[in-house]
């Protein structure tokens, strides 16, 4: 297994880690423990777990940082949030947002992984972040999944929740056991494979009570599957370079799928644990 960085935690997690403070990812475990809303769900079977009350918050749209004013002044008036890549500029410009990795941007860019820019930005923005995407290795399957673990460990007292990225070579229970609503799934991996597998994650994000996101997601078809698989956010760059593409993006965003299983008009009348 690949070692996750042993840099020092950010200066902000100390008192949560110390157990002086407590942060938004332990009153979520607390809470979900006390309310039997922590994945004991997950020991029943198919048949019982669809018939459990289940409400999810509207999916949340997240785009890629930009820095073109009237691209950021139209997403904050539809109330998209950022993502922030660990790789890029760390800048909120006064939005909500969660914080990525990086490890996309670096592959890209036919560069290594740099765990001290990750661990910077953790220290930068990750106490004002929704979640945090952990480390992780791009096509690297389990040896990914494994890389992330152990990310996983070293940054779990943090009071920020943090989401596993899977990807092509990743099944379902390779992770199941360790989803939470502290701990959620990033899917990530190849076009074909995260169309094909959607529902399968989103069937165990909602057994776990843990949130779902998608990446890359840049179109309407793919927006109506993420809300099929009752995903909790999604995040794409179109709007971020093209602010003509917002409006059509966010029309397929606030519309309901009224078949998905984990639709707010299928338990219209069922409480919920919110999320955000």
């Amino acid at each position: 297994m690949r070692k996750a960085s042993r840099l020092p935690l950010p200066t902000w997690a100390a008192p949560y880690t110390a157990n002086s403070n407590v942060g938004r990812a332990q009153a979520l475990a607390a809470y979900s423990q006390y309310y039997c809303l922590d994945g004991i769900a997950d020991d029943l079977n198919d048949e019982t777990i669809e018939r459990l009350p289940m409400h999810r918050p509207p999916m949340i749209a997240y785009a890629s940082r930009t820095g073109t004013r009237r691209n950021l002044d139209a997403m904050r008036a539809a109330g998209w949030r950022l993502i922030v890549s660990a790789a890029g500029v760390l800048r909120d410009e006064g939005m909500r947002i969660a914080l990525d990795n990086g490890a996309w941007t670096y592959f890209q860019q036919g560069r290594a992984f740099d765990e001290r820019a990750f661990m910077h930005a953790v220290e930068k923005m990750g106490h004002r972040a929704d979640w945090i995407v952990l480390p992780d290795i791009v096509g690297g399957g389990l040896r990914s999944l494994d890389y992330s673990l152990a990310w996983l460990e070293r940054l779990r007292g943090l009071p920020t929740p943090v989401l596993l990225a899977v990807q092509n070579g990743c099944e379902v229970d390779d992770v199941r056991s360790l989803l939470s609503p502290s701990v959620g799934i990033f899917i990530g991996g190849d076009t074909d494979w995260k169309e094909k597998t959607a529902v399968e994650w989103g069937k165990v994000a909602r057994k776990r009570n843990c949130l779902l996101h998608v990446g890359r997601v840049n179109s309407a078809r793919r927006i109506a599957i993420c809300a099929a698989a009752g995903a909790s956010s999604f995040d794409g760059s179109s709007v971020s370079r093209f602010a003509k593409t917002l409006a059509p993006l966010d029309k397929a965003c606030r519309q309901p799928d009224f078949f998905a299983a984990s639709s707010s008009w299928a338990n219209s009348h069922a409480t919920h644990l919110e999320m955000l």
